[in-house]
């Protein structure tokens, strides 16, 4: 049977093949939202009325207990990177960042530690390891021991959100989250939220318990586990990092002799790009080298000074110069500026 020639028209779409095919198009989206955690119909962006008088406020006029603002110190070297008085501030909101596998769990677990022994009441939530994981930790470092957990993981069938929150509630002086992201993926996963609608409640949680809204009024702070992208930058949208008090890097300096220092890049409370050099080889506790710190300090001293004293010499260069007394004594050809 000879081909039929195409006329190169194609035949209109009937009706019911449109339909057909919208629908498949919109089953598809549906199922694609409900897998991301939105809404499993579009709903249209809604932007917030103003539920907030407008408020300008004079510093002059605010009141704090001063007992706000004394640190919470660990006894340990690690106290002088968070203030210069040396400890924890309290209500402030620390994320903390690494290199895979340096330590950040183990050394964020011993700061909290140290606090407890120091007579601080402190909350690690883990929606990372189990109990199994933890007490391997448990079984190098004993201290770990004392700490109050919330295995998260262990309430994914339950509401997490709501645990959070009740865990919360009690008041804690600081609180360890391993890890942020992972705590705001479990609740957006239940609770069917968008990933800024997770992130956006659990920073409300750490903001109200920064204010002490809690049962013991105590102004919390936080140390957040964060991740970072393969590039190293910081995951989280622009109100996490406003509400971060500092960003706290946990990094190899070597990988292969396991060289590994902690540095803040950014702290309203205290020092940045201070390197404390750890080291987790021993039991017990992390070993910080207080006396590579004590010699790095030094020579910082020692060309901040150097650096005014220049710098000093070269503003008297200048008057000097725009005075014209240089010239008094020199004749044209000694004077290397005429």
């Amino acid at each position: 049977m000879a081909r039929q020639k195409s006329t190169g028209i194609r035949k209109p779409m009937s009706e019911e093949t449109r339909e057909k095919i919208a629908a498949a198009v919109r089953a598809k989206a549906r199922q694609k939202r409900i897998e991301a955690g939105l809404p499993a119909e579009g709903v249209t962006p809604q932007i917030p009325d103003r539920s907030r008088e407008l408020e300008l406020v004079q510093m002059k006029d605010q009141k704090f207990d001063p007992e706000l603002f004394v640190p919470m110190p660990t006894g340990r070297a690690i106290d002088q990177l968070f203030t210069l008085e040396g400890g924890l501030p309290k209500a402030t909101n620390y994320m903390v960042v690494g290199d895979p596998g340096v330590g950040k769990s183990t050394v964020t677990l011993d700061i909290i530690s140290d606090l407890i022994k120091a007579g601080y009441k402190c909350l690690f939530i883990s929606a990372e390891m189990t109990r199994i994981d933890l007490y391997k930790y448990v079984q190098r470092y004993p201290k770990f021991g004392d700490i109050d957990i919330l295995f998260l993981g262990e309430y994914i069938d339950d509401n997490p959100k709501l645990v959070v929150e009740e865990a919360l509630s009690t008041g804690y002086d600081v609180v360890l989250i391993d890890s942020f992201v992972e705590v705001q993926e479990a609740v957006k996963e239940v609770n069917r939220m968008t990933t800024s609608g997770s992130e956006k409640w659990l920073i409300d949680q750490m903001i109200r318990n920064n204010l002490a809204n809690n049962e013991t009024k105590k102004h919390t702070t936080f140390l957040a586990i964060q991740q970072v992208t393969k590039g190293g930058v910081f995951v989280g949208s622009n109100k996490l990092k406003h509400n971060t008090t500092g960003m706290m890097e946990i990094r190899y300096e070597d990988e292969v002799s396991g060289t590994s220092y902690v540095m803040f890049t950014k702290n309203r409370r205290g020092p940045v790009n201070r390197k404390m050099y750890f080291s987790l080889k021993e039991t017990e506790n992390v070993k910080y080298d207080q006396k590579r710190f004590s010699i790095d300090e030094g020579a910082r001293e020692t060309y901040e000074e150097e650096r005014k004293q220049i710098e000093s010499e070269d503003d008297a260069f200048d008057k000097l110069l725009g005075t014209g007394q240089l010239n008094v004594n020199l004749s044209q050809e000694e004077n290397p500026f005429a």
